[in-house]
């Protein structure tokens, strides 16, 4: 399951050929651009309509129930960032073109649209609408590893593949075709994203330690990652199918100390002073944490939501916000270094992962303060990602490549 790692220089450069002058756009020219901004102005407005809807604040017809708000934050804006993520990566690793111009402006359009279907009610077009993009967006991907003969990154188009079937499960569920509890689906997305970050992580966490922190010699051992990867498998296959807690447990917390031990040969103390790498130590972490709490779940000690929030607002924002700030700097020509500007983003993140936890876990008195401060955080990282970060996403490459 070992990856290439995503580089740090610009991707190859490719010719624009007679596309019209909108899709030759600075912003058209590599996935990470726009499937990035849109999914970081998506995500810092997606959360307080659903807290506003859930505190009863919200009066319309916009659907923004408890369903939207499991789907959307794992299928849309999660996945926008994955697919910006790896059609950026998928060039480095083969050195041909991924979905650009015009094509890759009609796949955003399909993701926009399923965003205004969802929010427009449940129907068999707005599904239709949603589930279509994940696959039309995997199939590039696929067909540029397979040309290439990057087969051993092909396991993360199986992922893809995967993800489009929950995602078809979940509105099989909606409509009523199947007898399936709404959280399933999306929890098995939820396993999934961990495992891809988990896979990738392993590869890029070390290296990029290793090259940005002075005095550093993170050890990464593949098979170590291999392990730790299909201890998590375990753990989420066993939750899924509501294993008894005496095979539940002993597997998430297998998976969660794998993961952690495999976080301290990366010397996480070593990138305190960095900002770019201890977001991405930090937030490796929390799959560890989240794996520890999931045990205390199926043993009925914590609500299950203390442990998918781990997994999702710690791990996952967390990563990827320190991948969509590291990759958007690296792949606009611009040095690699965090100002105060992404600390306070990363920190944000992490305060909004406490906060999310603590409301799940602490006293009911205090869950809607925790809730609406948790989102405020969210909100408040992903806003600023969107204001700081639009000129670079949307400009040319300061350093004039292509990308």
């Amino acid at each position: 399951m070992a990856i290439t790692p995503i580089s740090e220089p610009s991707p190859p450069s490719t010719t624009a050929g007679a596309a019209p002058w909108h899709a030759r756009h600075a912003v058209w020219q590599l996935g990470f651009r726009p499937f990035y901004l849109l999914a970081a102005v998506f995500a810092a407005l997606g959360i307080p309509l659903w807290l506003a809807s859930y505190a009863g604040w919200l009066t319309g017809g916009l659907q923004v129930g408890l369903g939207w708000h499991m789907h959307e934050m794992v299928f849309g804006f999660a996945l926008a960032v994955v697919v910006g993520f790896l059609y950026t990566a998928g060039r480095n690793w083969t050195g041909l073109p991924t979905p650009h111009g015009v094509q890759l402006m009609a796949l955003v359009g399909l993701w926009l649209a399923g965003r205004v279907a969802m929010l427009c009610g449940p129907g068999l077009l707005p599904a239709l609408v949603d589930w279509l993009f994940l696959p039309l967006a995997a199939w590039p991907l696929y067909l540029v590893l397979r040309r290439s003969g990057n087969t051993r990154n092909l396991f993360l188009v199986g992922l893809l593949a995967l993800l489009a079937l929950a995602n078809g499960l979940f509105h099989a569920a909606v409509l009523g075709w199947l007898p399936l509890s709404l959280f399933l689906p999306v929890q098995a997305a939820i396993f999934i994203i961990v495992l891809i970050e988990s896979v990738i992580g392993a590869r890029v966490i070390p290296m990029f330690t290793r090259n940005g922190a002075p005095g550093s010699t993170p050890v990464a051992s593949p098979k170590c990652a291999l392990v730790a990867v299909a201890c998590m498998a375990a753990a989420a296959i066993a939750w899924l199918a509501g294993a008894p807690a005496w095979l539940t447990a002993p597997l998430a917390l297998v998976a969660s100390g794998v993961s952690l031990a495999n976080l301290l040969a990366w010397q996480p103390q070593r990138t305190l002073r960095v900002p770019l790498l201890w977001i991405l130590h930090l937030s490796y972490a929390w799959i560890g944490i989240g794996f520890a709490l999931l045990a205390a779940a199926s043993l009925g000690l914590l609500p299950a939501s203390a442990a998918l929030h781990a997994l999702t607002v710690g791990s996952m924002a967390g990563l990827i916000i320190g991948m969509m700030t590291r990759t958007t700097l690296g792949h606009t020509g611009r040095a690699l270094k965090g100002g105060r500007a992404e600390a306070a983003m990363y920190w944000l993140i992490q305060v909004g992962a406490l906060a999310r936890l603590l409301a799940a876990v602490g006293p009911a008195t205090l869950s809607m303060p925790l809730l609406l401060a948790g989102g405020a955080c969210w909100s408040l990282a992903f806003g600023l990602y969107a204001c700081v970060y639009a000129p670079y996403l949307w400009r040319a490459r300061v350093d004039g490549r292509e990308g």
